[in-house]
């Protein structure tokens, strides 16, 4: 379990003040110079990058899926070094308590008066954010501890509630080649998730640089971009983003096309889809196209960042039928049928 290390704070921006459009402009300049930083330690995913930036900016949570080896847990920890930001990272084990994650009551004695009081000593969950490695290799009832922090940025113990600093954002991997000694994320969980990142493998040139990389004297420290002052400010900029209606319409199309039981399901919706994606589906669509319309520069939300982020949002949050798991049916391959049948 790795706990909070120091973390030094960047000098302002100098157009992070003045009118939204100005602030759009720096954040887009603070985006290229996060991803310069990034490349001295990540050879490629750079999809992966993008999409975990817009988590960020969104307030949402991702859940990075890969095999073992592809850099999603250094990926994160230097995400966190150019941000500024406190990071923890838990080793989620089969053996791992939910108190092991929130903290717990110690039992104190007063050295003078000998008189004896509980203190809640905090987890690692308290803290900007969070890395919940290999989640998926603890029992539901730790998995379960994540809950309230991720929705509610709180934490109740002993019936008393503590806070967690802002921003915090929790992003979790999850290796999916292992079966045994594994707990698959419950669907109310994995609902928590904004956004699914699926990593691959690297191509034959990035592979090539990382060998070179790793196998040579380590690279300098990363330089920190922006302040946590900052990202909240962005943060609350995204919010602010206008959104014209048809953009809402397309995304709660998107959603409701989803679901097996409405109107304008499809045929292969309905044979292979036992439960479709949510409301808080369309409001991720919503969020998250903000968030990418900001980081590249533009000040308005538009269809195609929805279409854009549409298979990482939705593609956890389709639950199977039994007929598409025999016959092989992927939900990329419901995404992209109903992508296709929006667009007609």
């Amino acid at each position: 379990m790795h706990m909070d290390s120091p973390i030094e704070v960047p000098p302002p921006l100098a157009s992070a003040a003045g009118s939204d459009t100005e602030r759009v402009a720096s954040l887009a300049t603070a985006k290229r110079s996060i991803l310069d930083q990034l490349g001295k330690r990540i050879v490629g995913q750079q999809d992966a990058i993008e999409l975990l930036l817009v988590a960020l900016f969104a307030k949402g949570h991702g859940l990075l899926v890969g095999v073992p080896g592809l850099a999603k847990t250094s990926l994160v920890t230097s995400l966190a070094q150019t941000l500024s930001l406190r990071s923890n990272r838990i080793q989620f084990t089969p053996d791992l308590m939910p108190s092991d994650i929130t903290g717990t009551d110690v039992l104190e004695q007063d050295a003078r008066t000998g008189e004896r009081h509980f203190r809640f000593l905090r987890g690692p969950i308290f803290t900007n954010i969070l890395l919940a490695d290999e989640i998926n290799r603890t029992p539901p009832k730790t998995q379960a501890a994540l809950l309230q922090a991720m929705e509610e940025h709180r934490v109740t113990a002993s019936g008393t509630t503590h806070v967690i600093e802002a921003p915090y954002l929790v992003f979790a991997t999850q290796n999916p080649i292992e079966q045994e000694g594994t707990y698959p994320l419950p669907e109310a969980q994995l609902d928590r998730f904004m956004l699914q990142i699926d990593m691959s493998y690297p191509a034959h040139a990035d592979e090539l640089e990382i060998v070179r990389r790793t196998t040579a004297p380590e690279a300098a420290a990363l330089q920190g971009i922006l302040s946590r002052d900052e990202i909240l400010e962005f943060q609350e900029l995204v919010r602010r983003v206008p959104v014209a209606s048809h953009v809402i319409e397309h995304a709660v199309g998107l959603a409701r096309a989803s679901r097996p039981s409405d109107e304008t399901a499809s045929s292969e919706v309905k044979s292979f889809v036992a439960f479709g994606a949510g409301p808080r589906a369309s409001q991720a669509l919503i969020l998250a196209a903000k968030a990418r319309a900001v980081l590249n520069g533009r000040y308005a939300a538009e269809i195609e960042d929805v279409r854009a982020l549409s298979v990482p949002i939705l593609r956890h949050r389709l639950v199977m039928s039994f007929r598409a798991e025999a016959e092989g049916i992927r939900p990329t391959q419901i995404i992209d049928q109903l992508l296709q049948k929006q667009r007609s």
